[in-house]
C-alpha cells in the first residue's frame, strides 16, 4: 500500500476545514485536505441565494447555541468577523450589508471558495478530492488513515471538519459524530435546526389558501414544563406560510429552540393593537365587513382565513366587542403547536454535536486524544440565523490551524 507521512490531515473542504488548512499551511505544516465531494465548499456555494451571508457584524457569544455556550467565545474573539471581513476585502470581493448585520457578496458565493482555494494554494496546502476516508486508527504519537483509494497517510494532527447531517443531498452525514465516538468522545443529542416547521393535516387544510403568505412577525417558543429551563428569545423576522406549515427567517431562528410537544406563539402584527384598530374601525365605519377592517392590518389573504376560522363573518357593527377582542388575539398573539419539522433534507445546520467539554476551547483539540481537532458544524456550537454559523466555522478553523 502507497503511504505518505503529513503534519495535518484535514477531512472536510468546507468553511471550517480550508480555513483551518490555510492557517497550518501558512505556519510550514504539510498540510493534506481531503473531501468525498467533487468541488469544495458546497455549502458555501448554495448559501445566501448563490451570494454566501458569509458573516454577520454582530456577532457574539449571545448568537450561539451550545451545552456551553461560552465555549465559543475564545475562538470568536480572537478571530472576529473583522478578520474575515478583512480577508475578503484583500480580495477585492465586493460585498453589501443586508438586515441585521449580515454581510453578502454583491456577485457570487464562487467568490468566496475562491478566495480560500486561492489562499490554500498560496500556503502550500495539498487538496485532494472525490476522496473518502475508509478507516482511521491511532498508532503511537500520529494517526494512520487508509483513503478509498487505497493509500495510506500518517499524519500528527487529524481534523475533522466533517460537518453535520444537514442537507443529506450534497452528501452530509454523521460520519464525524463516529470519529469522535470511536476515540471515546461524548457527542450531544443532534436534531435538524434553521429548519421549516410543520402541522398537523387538519390544520394544514385550514391553512391551505395562505400558502406563499408572508408577514413580518414576532415568534418565541413555548417551553412544555419538561423541557430544559433557560431563556428563549423571540424573533422579529418575516414568516411564511407553507403548504406544509411554516418557514421564514423567524421560524427557521425558533426552530433551534422549539421541542417537539412545545407550542410557538406568533405576533402577526408587531407592533399593532390590533383589538385597539378593530375596535376604532367599528366606530368610524361598522357598515365595512370584518375581513375588509383586518384586512388593512394583515394581509387579505390572511384576514379572510383568521375570520373563518373564528366563525366572524358581516359587519363589523354586527360583531360584539368581545368576539373582535378575542380574533384580535389570534393575530396578536396566535398560538399554535407544530407537530414536527422538515428535518434535515431542510435544515441550514446541525444542531449539537462533538462535546465541547471534551475540547479545548483554545485550540479545539480533544483534551484525551492529543492531535485529534474538531472543528465547524461537527461541534456543539450552532449558531442563529443570519452568518453567525460561517463565522464560527472561520474562528474555530482558524482557532485549529494555529495548533494542529
Amino acid at each position: 500500500m502507497k503511504s505518505s507521512d503529513l503534519d495535518v490531515l484535514i477531512v472536510g473542504a468546507g468553511a471550517a476545514g480550508m480555513m483551518c488548512a490555510i492557517e497550518a499551511g501558512k505556519r510550514g505544516r504539510r498540510v493534506r485536505v481531503i473531501d468525498h465531494a467533487r468541488a469544495p465548499g458546497e455549502k458555501i456555494r448554495i448559501s445566501g441565494g448563490g451570494r454566501c451571508n458569509f458573516t454577520n457584524l454582530g456577532t457574539s457569544g449571545a448568537n450561539f447555541l451550545s451545552e456551553n455556550p461560552r465555549f465559543a467565545l475564545s475562538a470568536l474573539k480572537r478571530f472576529t468577523q473583522h478578520d474575515f471581513l478583512k480577508m475578503v476585502e484583500r480580495h477585492d470581493i465586493a460585498w453589501h450589508e443586508k438586515t441585521l448585520g449580515q454581510l453578502f457578496c454583491d456577485d457570487s458565493a464562487k467568490q468566496i471558495i475562491r478566495m480560500l482555494t486561492d489562499e490554500m494554494k498560496a500556503a502550500g496546502v495539498t487538496l485532494s478530492l472525490d476522496l473518502g476516508v475508509k478507516t482511521i486508527a491511532r498508532d503511537g504519537q500520529r494517526f494512520t488513515v487508509d483513503l478509498d483509494d487505497g493509500t495510506r497517510v500518517s499524519a500528527a494532527s487529524l481534523v475533522v471538519a466533517t460537518g453535520g447531517k444537514s442537507i443529506p443531498k450534497m452528501g452530509a452525514t454523521g460520519w464525524g459524530y463516529e470519529i469522535a465516538r470511536q476515540f471515546d468522545l461524548r457527542v450531544t443529542e443532534t436534531r435538524p435546526a434553521l429548519v421549516p416547521l410543520t402541522f398537523e393535516p387538519g390544520l394544514l387544510e385550514q391553512l391551505k389558501p395562505l400558502a406563499g403568505v408572508a408577514v413580518d412577525a414576532v415568534v418565541k417558543a413555548l417551553p412544555a414544563s419538561s423541557s430544559p429551563k433557560g431563556d428563549r428569545p423571540q424573533f422579529k423576522e418575516a414568516m411564511l406560510f407553507t403548504h406544509r406549515g411554516l418557514s421564514g427567517p423567524s421560524i427557521l431562528q425558533i426552530s433551534s429552540y422549539w421541542r417537539e410537544g412545545e407550542a410557538i406563539t406568533v405576533n402577526m402584527a408587531p407592533g399593532e393593537d390590533v383589538a385597539a384598530r378593530l375596535l376604532a374601525a367599528k366606530t368610524e365605519n361598522g357598515k365595512q365587513a370584518v375581513h375588509t377592517a383586518l384586512g388593512h392590518v394583515i394581509p387579505r389573504r390572511l384576514a379572510e382565513v383568521v375570520c373563518a376560522r373564528e366563525g366572524l363573518a358581516g359587519k363589523l357593527a354586527e360583531v360584539g366587542d368581545k368576539k373582535l377582542r378575542a380574533m384580535a388575539e389570534t393575530v396578536n398573539a396566535w398560538t399554535v403547536k407544530p407537530v414536527g419539522s422538515e428535518g434535515y433534507r431542510t435544515a441550514e445546520v446541525t444542531l449539537g454535536g462533538v462535546d465541547t467539554a471534551a475540547l479545548d476551547q483554545q485550540t479545539m483539540e480533544a483534551k484525551t486524544v492529543p492531535g485529534l481537532f474538531f472543528i465547524g458544524e461537527v461541534v456543539d456550537v450552532t449558531g442563529w440565523l443570519g452568518g453567525y454559523n460561517f463565522q464560527w466555522a472561520w474562528s474555530s478553523g482558524w482557532a485549529a490551524g494555529q495548533n494542529c
